[in-house]
């Protein structure tokens, strides 16, 4: 049993129970708040170990509450995965870009969204968490390894002729496995803040990665309207 506490920050009272109870089931502690403000408050009063964020709030959105928790270095690396209706494309890549961590759509998963909650708490629970990428990382039970050092990677043993973006682009997703990615923040990560680029153009390099990954391609999640994420997790959590 764990002792984190998760904030439901969600004011349709039945969509707020049922992620309570999937959350509970999973032995997290839980609270519910229903507006914004509130939830703002009492993040800043008692930060929990993870929040669940609508975007639709009364008052202060989902999105002004993420903006706000971003801006003062006492909140700023609280998890936030947001919870939106399905179509909110802007939404969810405005979100991201704020800075929060992930997202679920309604109508959700459970299954989803309790392996969406793991793995960012079992990410940030690792000695000497950060959010920079590892000088070497071992992924995917020690098939896939990257070396930003010697700027190899390799699959199952074998060395990945990879170019200078798609070893760069894997490397970013690779920093934060299950978390998602817009492509102008894989843009920004490649390029550079100041650079001018097609977001196609990612998508173009993603596809040459994913074929030279061979069957780990697959773990390369195309998120529709938004971007990508690297899934290190079973599909089969996602049935």
């Amino acid at each position: 049993m764990t002792n984190q506490q998760i904030i439901i920050v969600e004011d349709e009272p039945e969509i707020a129970e049922l992620i309570e109870l999937h959350v509970k089931r999973e032995g997290y502690s839980t609270q519910i708040i229903g507006n914004g403000n509130d939830a703002l408050v009492k993040i800043k009063e008692t930060p929990p170990d993870l929040i669940l964020l609508d975007l639709m709030l009364p008052g202060m959105s989902g999105l002004e509450v993420c903006r706000a928790l971003r801006w003062e270095e006492a909140t700023r690396e609280l998890p936030v995965i947001m919870v939106t209706a399905r179509g909110e494309e802007a939404d969810i890549v405005a979100g991201l870009e704020i800075g929060a961590d992930d997202y679920v759509t309604k109508p959700f998963s459970p299954r989803v969204l309790i392996a969406r909650i793991r793995n960012i708490l079992r990410r940030r629970s690792k000695p000497g968490h950060d959010h920079s990428v590892d000088t070497s990382q071992i992924l995917f039970g020690g098939r896939l390894s990257i070396d930003t050092d010697r700027h190899e990677v390799r699959i199952d043993g074998k060395s990945c002729d990879l170019t200078v973006t798609e070893f760069r682009i894997l490397q970013y997703l690779c920093d934060r496995p299950g978390f998602v990615r817009t492509r102008h923040q894989i843009i920004q990560s490649v390029h550079g803040v100041t650079a001018v680029l097609s977001p196609r153009t990612i998508d173009v390099h993603i596809t040459s990665l994913r074929r030279k990954m061979g069957d780990l391609g697959k773990c390369i999640d195309t998120i529709r309207g938004v971007g990508y994420r690297l899934d290190e997790w079973s599909p089969d959590e996602e049935e």
